[in-house]
């Protein structure tokens, strides 16, 4: 399953309202450790279909990254039936993608 974009539009639909767990991770263009982390992401997301990818940009997001008190990126929060179930912050690699995908793709 490819990542989707997500907006402050689909945030609630996208995110919030899905039963499957969603790992979202915020960034933004200028970050350096974002840009790493991507083609990790990318390629994840196709390891674990029981799992949602998501990214959301924070500079044109930013009322959501408000909302979940995002201070650094990346960050990676995940998500399940509108709850915060697991939070990772910095270029985390595979390891850490893979350990918190692994943790709620039950």
């Amino acid at each position: 399953m490819a990542t989707s974009k997500v907006t402050t539009a689909s945030f609630d639909a996208d995110v919030l309202k899905s039963s499957t767990p969603v790992l979202v991770d915020f960034w933004a263009e200028w970050c350096g450790p974002c840009k790493s982390m991507h083609p990790v992401f990318e390629r994840l997301s196709k390891k674990y279909p029981n799992v949602k990818f998501a990214r959301v940009n924070v500079d044109s997001n930013q009322n959501i990254s408000m909302k979940y008190a995002v201070q650094s990126i990346p960050t990676f929060i995940m998500f399940k039936s509108g709850q915060i179930i697991d939070k990772m912050m910095g270029a985390v690699g595979a390891p850490g993608i893979d350990m918190i995908c692994k943790k709620h793709s039950n």
